[in-house]
């Protein structure tokens, strides 16, 4: 399974890309997986339900088994020694729920040795981040004119952006 991860600046338009590769991929018969990656703590429980007193009762794992949809969720410590649990395990360990997905997009996460698009709005701004580092953006997907030493890909032909991150990372 393969991975890639959509970055950019606020309101580059990231979600919305990432929507529109997954109804074109998903189109094309293909099974994919999203993460959306964040910086801020967001309490994804509903605290006083039985799933977050079970998590507050110190278990390291808890799973919602409904008829329409199944959630996991996972403490970001380590059991043995309460210690955080590295980023790039954390990933493994989503990914493994995910088994049977062709492809997994992630939505975020600059700190990633993991293959990245950047999308940017000239509108918005802010200079390119692929400017700003040495990374492992692949290329920047913009609609507007930018000058950078990485391909850039038009936002306006999603099937063609498609084709593109498929090839690039030999993903059926």
């Amino acid at each position: 399974m393969q991975r890639i991860h959509i970055i950019g600046g606020k309101n580059h338009g990231k979600t919305t890309l990432v929507a529109d590769l997954v109804r074109e991929l998903t189109g094309r018969g293909m099974r994919v997986g999203t993460i959306k990656h964040t910086h801020h703590h967001h309490e994804l429980d509903t605290p006083g339900k039985d799933s977050h007193l079970h998590r507050q009762a110190g278990a390291s794992a808890v799973g919602i088994l409904s008829p329409q949809l199944d959630a996991l969720f996972l403490t970001n410590a380590d059991p043995a020694n309460d210690a955080p649990v590295a980023k790039e395990a954390r990933y493994q360990r989503l990914l493994s729920a995910m088994e049977g997905c062709d492809l997994v997009i992630v939505e975020g996460d600059t700190q990633t040795s993991a293959p990245q698009l950047e999308v940017w709005r000239a509108v918005q701004g802010t200079a390119p981040l692929c400017r700003a580092e040495a990374s492992r953006i692949l290329a920047v997907v913009t609609d507007d004119p930018i000058d950078v030493n990485i391909p850039v890909l038009p936002r306006r032909d999603v099937p063609a952006l498609a084709d593109w991150i498929l090839d690039r990372l030999g993903t059926c």
